[in-house]
């Protein structure tokens, strides 16, 4: 069965985004990409920071309430939905609940060929991405680096410690099937 939906995990700022842009310019097909980050730019203001919602803690930790609970597995099914349409599909998450995380996507997908792909990367060398960024609290990345790993099975890991992100994508396209 051809490979309809990839997922990418991994803690903050280490290097999922670039990741699924290389993908999208090395794979020989379409890809659409979809992110953790676009779906919670798309929530309301006031469920930032609200219990319901998402709370970005002053050092880095986060924690979602049941409103973005309900929003996020909408958000999944959509995304789900697309590629049951024959999209493909590229996601960059963070499974901050590790393999209750995963369990939700595998629900979601139901019988759809997934490629796991999880993304490492030393806490030291994320955490240096995350200031240079710019956009994230810090500690985020420290925070994330194993939690979102927790439990989770994959097919593939990488690591973006010392590797750029074409040479992890070439990596990865070469386990699509």
């Amino acid at each position: 069965m051809t490979t309809q939906v990839i997922i990418l995990n991994g803690g903050s700022s280490s290097g999922k985004s670039g990741i699924v842009r290389c993908l999208q310019a090395v794979l020989p097909d379409p890809w659409l990409a979809f992110g953790c980050d676009s779906f919670i730019d798309a929530l309301p203001a006031k469920m930032r920071a609200s219990d319901g919602g998402i709370v970005l803690a002053a050092d880095g930790r986060v924690s979602v309430g049941a409103d973005f609970r309900a929003l996020e597995a909408a958000w999944r099914d959509g995304v789900v939905a697309m590629a049951r349409a024959g999209a493909r599909v590229l996601i960059d998450d963070v499974f901050l609940g590790g393999a209750a995380s995963q369990q939700r996507w595998r629900k979601a997908l139901g019988a759809l060929p997934v490629l796991w792909v999880g993304v490492r990367c030393e806490s030291a060398v994320a955490a240096s991405r995350e200031v240079a960024r710019g956009d994230r609290i810090a500690g985020m990345a420290e925070a994330q680096a194993a939690v979102v790993h927790e439990g989770v099975r994959y097919d593939l890991e990488v690591d973006t410690t010392h590797t750029e992100s074409l040479r992890v994508a070439r990596t990865i396209a070469a386990r699509v099937s």
